[in-house]
């Protein structure tokens, strides 16, 4: 075939634009697209973080995490342990029920029996941002039960004259994560009987109405292990936003986004970029992951910022992408500040990373001065390694208020825990919470934390390194 020396010319071109991984939608210089890639990770992390519970809950049934299909309930009438590996930093005090929600169709109405009032529960409602849109229970709805109606962003429905209150999500996925409070290993059996109280309709079935069209099925892509780390993470947050209708105080952001080829509902062609530009991607997630860790040093371990700042709402969150990204990197889906308040122990007094394989710690309260909560509180225990309950051989993954009847108080009337990974002498094991052998870090959280915790008026007491073994 014979070709004049502009075609010629004009094919090389193309060839050699085809071999460097040329891509239309991928418009920015590598060094822009490292700066977007760095902003586009701590916005898109937490989405991303998400999708990995929905999958592993709602759409794989061969996982040994499966809880329901979408818009069924799935109920846990069992603390977690150290076997349960769903999502990371999980509490033991409560056991879940899960309902991931299809809103595209239609709303969802969740019934919610009547609870005796001693008994905390609740029910976060999370949008795919991660965002706590609403709860309902203890604090926010009271312990009587009701009827409430959740319904996707574009929803244009009435809402029932019987439905105590309608709540709207920002995302047409969204998630109903409840806690109830579990007193003693006795008490599963009431826990059960709540749990299957707990009912979730689609308002056509509520109304016993025909129902809607059929929202169109979704192919859910198979998560990675490493889709959080690299950049196949903005490909998963791709797909995720198409549930995520734009807001409006992000379109801005979204189009410096889309220069680096992140857009709703379109394919992320990580394997068409040129190396330089995979380069920038990489880069700009290592100094998203670096300005995490510099945070999470100065401000968290030194607690200059509380857990209550990285999770709720969009307006509490006021468009501070770092802290929800910290929100779902230490304890992804936890409770908005007035539901609950979480002090991580992660470092010692001193200020060092706290390790049982070479230091047994004590933590102790003065009389008088245990965690002031209206609810309850409890200190569990987490691998540093894998941000999961520690196996030990007392199943003891924490120890909270309910169990001060059984604890050894001080000759002062104080209370001293031992954290460490070896047992400590027999009158003190009642007061041993088990710490792996390597690094650890432990979470103290207040339901219905009283005002002196915000106010800083109570002092949380801080990890003491015992130089000396405890005897063991």
């Amino acid at each position: 075939m014979h070709f004049t020396k502009a075609p010629r010319l004009l094919l090389a071109s193309l060839c050699v634009l085809l071999s460097a991984g040329a891509w239309a939608d991928f418009t920015a210089t590598p060094q822009e697209a490292r700066g977007i890639a760095k902003e586009a990770y701590l916005y898109g992390f937490p989405i991303v973080e998400m999708y990995k519970t929905l999958y592993t809950q709602a759409v794989d049934k061969s996982s040994e995490n499966f809880k329901a299909p979408f818009n069924h309930i799935g109920n846990t009438a069992k603390a977690f342990t150290a076997k349960d590996t769903a999502f990371v930093t999980p509490n033991a005090d409560t056991p879940y029920s899960f309902i991931w929600m299809d809103l595209r169709a239609e709303p969802l109405v969740l019934t919610l029996p009547p609870i005796e009032e001693q008994r905390y529960y609740s029910v976060q409602l999370i949008d795919l941002y991660t965002q706590n849109f609403a709860y309902l229970g203890s604090r926010s709805t009271g312990n009587q039960g009701g009827r409430f109606m959740i319904a996707g962003p574009t929803w244009q429905g009435q809402q029932p004259v019987n439905i105590d209150r309608m709540l709207r999500s920002e995302s047409d996925i969204a998630y109903a994560l409840y806690r109830t409070q579990l007193f003693d290993a006795k008490d599963l059996a009431k826990v059960e009987q709540i749990q299957h109280g707990y009912k979730v309709e689609t308002l056509s079935q509520y109304l016993k109405q025909q129902a809607p069209a059929a929202a169109k099925a979704i192919d859910w892509p198979k998560p990675l292990p490493t889709m959080s780390d690299t950049p196949e993470l903005f490909r998963y947050l791709n797909f995720m936003l198409a549930f995520a209708p734009a807001q409006d105080v992000e379109k801005d952001l979204l189009a410096r986004f889309a220069k680096i080829g992140i857009e709703a509902g379109k394919p992320f062609r990580l394997t068409d970029l040129r190396a330089e530009q995979r380069q920038a991607l990489e880069d700009g997630i290592n100094d998203a992951k670096a300005e995490f860790a510099e945070f999470k040093k100065s401000k968290i371990d030194t607690h200059q910022v509380s857990s209550g700042d990285f999770f709720g709402t969009r307006d509490h969150l006021k468009g501070n992408y770092l802290y929800r990204y910290v929100g779902a990197n230490v304890g992804i889906f936890g409770n908005s500040a007035e539901e609950a308040n979480y002090i991580g122990y992660f470092v010692d007094k001193d200020g060092q990373p706290v390790d049982a394989s070479k230091h047994n710690y004590t933590l102790h309260f003065d009389k008088g001065a245990l965690p002031p909560a209206d609810a309850f509180w409890s200190l569990t225990m987490y691998d540093g390694k894998n941000k999961l309950l520690v196996a030990n051989p007392l199943n003891r993954y924490l120890i909270n208020s309910r169990m001060l009847p059984d604890l050894k108080l001080d000759a002062d009337g104080g209370l001293t825990l031992y954290v460490q990974n070896k047992a400590p002498a027999n009158d003190l094991q009642s007061n041993w919470l088990p710490a792996p052998d390597g690094p650890f870090y432990g979470v103290l959280r207040l339901y219905l934390p009283r005002p002196e915790v915000a106010s800083g008026q109570w002092k949380m007491p801080l990890l003491n390194k015992v130089e000396k073994p405890v005897e063991q």
